[in-house]
């Protein structure tokens, strides 16, 4: 393989190669060896007609594709294992120069990282968030752990009302037409939860066990679903169960069953700690988020758009396979919201700004301070998540490839970034 560099306007680079003859023969092979089952001809079973025999009948042609999608890309890569200064961004524009079959060559236009001038990272002065708990957060929080350790208790004697949780058949019905999707059957629905139609859980309030009731809703006319929107529908309603959600005292008994304590004041002392350093993590993520932004924003650079669409469609589809994950596929999401996905792209397109030039100046910042971290500083590392675990160093750093400790230099690298920044910045 030979090839040529040319550096382009905008960061851009053109690679031209000239494939060895014997290497593109080699490809052309293996595309005959990756097809030659779709092939038939007279005299020859299926799958079984010899190389020369397709070449002379149709041109060593028909194998030109599936030779390229083998050769381009292992080609293609070599050039960049050997010009580590080429570092691309997007995929490359592949133009064929020359192609018989003794010859390739080819030309990729690829875009580069933009060039970046780090603005000042030194004597700088930023603000710290204080940390402080008050009470009420305290109390809120043992509230609500109080609440998960509830029981629901059956009721039988009163109507329901707000706060309960009921078990209900529903049929809706617009114009006495029924409508997808507005009938179920024992739905538990918590009464003020705000989830169905506005009015629907009002209506349901004062209903008996085993009482039946028409209620009559609106749709907002924003809804979903646009056939239903701003109109008036009318529910059958049927009401099998009530249950309330009694919730115990807070007293010693009931702290050791929601915690690892004996007494309300030595879980008052842990919630109040766990929420400080929540407080304080979220305050120094903050303070670094302050950091980073106002470093990119003194600094100098030119994203190229395929950095930021890139960044949109990696967000989308971590987004979509959050909602697989969750049991609902992208195309119903959709479809119920009446969205689509390049609303996303509009909806994520500031924030895929921002990711791209934080990780640029994050870049820059590291390529220009060098931070060093040796294998005694990944050890210790892998040694306290080891301890963490309960598992000797030995037994857990089986599980630690080369890959993972990649990851943890790198982790360790931006801590003792951040260290640096603080330490040459005021911070108040």
């Amino acid at each position: 393989m030979s090839y040529t560099v040319e550096n382009l306007e905008k960061n851009k680079v053109k690679i031209v190669v000239k494939v060895e003859q014997q290497a593109w023969q080699d490809a052309i092979q293996k595309a005959y060896e990756k097809t030659k089952k779709d092939y038939q001809l007279g005299g020859f079973r299926k799958g079984h007609v010899p190389f020369k025999v397709l070449a002379n009948t149709y041109g060593v042609g028909i194998f030109f594709e599936d030779a390229l999608d083998i050769i381009l890309p292992k080609e293609y890569g070599a050039v960049l294992d050997k010009e580590t200064g080429i570092e691309p961004v997007d995929r490359p524009d592949i133009d064929i120069v020359a192609i018989s079959d003794a010859t390739l060559e080819f030309s990729a236009v690829v875009q580069c990282k933009p060039d970046f001038k780090l603005g000042a990272y030194t004597g700088l002065e930023f603000k710290k968030d204080a940390v402080e708990v008050s009470e009420e957060e305290i109390e809120a929080e043992i509230k609500a752990k109080l609440d998960e350790a509830g029981a629901w208790i059956p009721v039988t004697d009163r109507p329901a009302k707000k706060g309960d949780q009921v078990t209900i058949d529903y049929s809706g019905s617009v114009d006495g037409v029924k409508f997808d999707g507005g009938t179920a059957e024992k739905q538990t629905l918590l009464l003020g939860s705000g989830n169905f139609i506005p009015g629907f859980e009002e209506q349901v309030e004062g209903m008996n066990i085993g009482e039946d009731r028409d209620i009559t809703v609106k749709f907002p006319e924003e809804y979903h679903e646009k056939s239903l929107a701003g109109k008036d529908a009318v529910f059958a309603i049927k009401l099998h169960e009530i249950t309330y959600k009694e919730v115990p005292a807070l007293d010693d008994e009931s702290v050791k069953d929601i915690s690892e304590f004996d007494t309300v004041a030595e879980y008052k002392e842990s919630v109040k700690k766990n929420i400080s350093e929540k407080k304080n993590s979220e305050s120094e993520s903050k303070l670094e988020n302050d950091m980073i932004e106002a470093i990119a924003k003194s600094s100098e650079v030119e994203i190229p758009q395929c950095m930021i669409d890139n960044q949109i469609e990696d967000m989308i589809n971590e987004f979509e396979s959050r909602l697989q994950y969750q049991g609902l596929k992208a195309e119903d999401y959709y479809k119920y919201t009446g969205m689509k996905r390049d609303d996303l792209k509009t909806q994520y397109k500031e924030m895929a700004e921002k990711n791209v030039l934080f990780r640029l100046t994050l870049e820059a910042l590291l390529k220009a301070i060098q931070i060093p971290v040796s294998d005694e500083e990944i050890n210790d590392k892998i040694a306290e998540m080891a301890k963490q675990a309960g598992r000797s160093v030995e037994e857990y750093s089986k599980y630690i490839n080369d890959e993972y400790r990649n990851y943890l230099r790198n982790d360790l690298i931006t801590t003792k970034l951040f260290e640096y920044l603080k330490n040459n910045n005021t911070i108040k």
